[in-house]
């Protein structure tokens, strides 16, 4: 009966700190408001979703008369926590973005443009990291290689309408996508590589990477979990490290040479 009680309990608490997280991230974005808004603008959209690594954010209409965002220009940036430095985010430019490791420490902002009119959205914080992804990903990087089971989405920019599983090896050297026995793609690392989160493509975008293999080769590939989009991101950035490749998305290098 004891250990019953204290499943219990533990519920409940675990009940009323998300209720508490919930209450403290509304009171934070009115904060924000108060404090950051000149004018009526921001009350016409808000940013929603958790800000952490594995969840996504959405750009949300709240006012009814909140232009269609299919009529607006909309682009995200990083913004450092020291200085408040903005770095364009090349290719996140949809209502929907899911941050990837690069985000974790920096607050996300995202600009909507209608009518010459410019709008801006800031998380509340910096976005946090995902509970045990570290731990996750140092157990990860004593194996020689790692496997995960993706569904290609788009290869070259083209959609594909299969949805047959390939699996995706990460090693210490480069990177396999590979079907059944047949290698579609086998490359070391290298600095034409590029590998990021996908930016834009709704919910789903928190479980899918983007990885352009060498020039010409492009794929997106979404993942069993968020956890392992994330992971294998960060495995293989690791291991590109250790190659003295610093591998990242598209205009992500200049950023993180500086």
């Amino acid at each position: 009966m004891q250990v019953m009680d204290m499943e219990h309990e533990l519920r409940a608490l675990r009940i009323q700190l998300a209720e508490k997280s919930k209450r403290s991230l509304l009171l934070q974005k009115e904060l924000a408001r108060s404090k950051g808004v000149k004018d009526n603008l921001f009350s016409l959209y808000e940013l929603d979703g958790a800000e952490t690594l594995g969840s996504y954010l959405r750009i949300k209409p709240c006012s009814d008369i909140a232009p269609e965002l299919s009529k607006c220009s909309i682009q995200w940036y990083r913004v450092s926590s020291e200085g408040g430095k903005k770095e364009l985010i090349s290719g996140a430019c949809k209502s929907v973005y899911a941050p990837e490791p690069f985000d974790v420490g920096r607050s996300l902002q995202a600009e909507i443009i209608y009518d010459g009119q410019l709008i801006k959205l800031t998380t509340t914080g910096a976005i946090d990291p995902a509970a045990g992804l570290g731990n996750y990903v140092e157990a990860l990087v004593r194996k020689h290689d790692v496997e995960f089971n993706v569904i290609v989405t788009q290869m070259n920019g083209v959609d594909q309408p299969s949805e047959s599983i390939h699996v995706l090896h990460v090693g210490k050297m480069r990177m396999k996508l590979r079907k059944g026995k047949t290698a579609v793609a086998k490359e070391y690392y290298s600095s034409a590589m590029q590998l990021c989160g996908v930016r834009g493509g709704g919910n789903a975008a928190a479980q899918a990477l983007f990885w352009l293999a060498k020039k010409g080769f492009s794929v997106v590939l979404a993942f069993e979990s968020e956890r392992d989009r994330n992971a294998a991101i960060m495995l293989a950035r690791r291991f590109a490290f250790d190659c003295n490749i610093m591998l990242a998305g598209p205009d992500d290098r200049t950023s993180l040479e500086t």
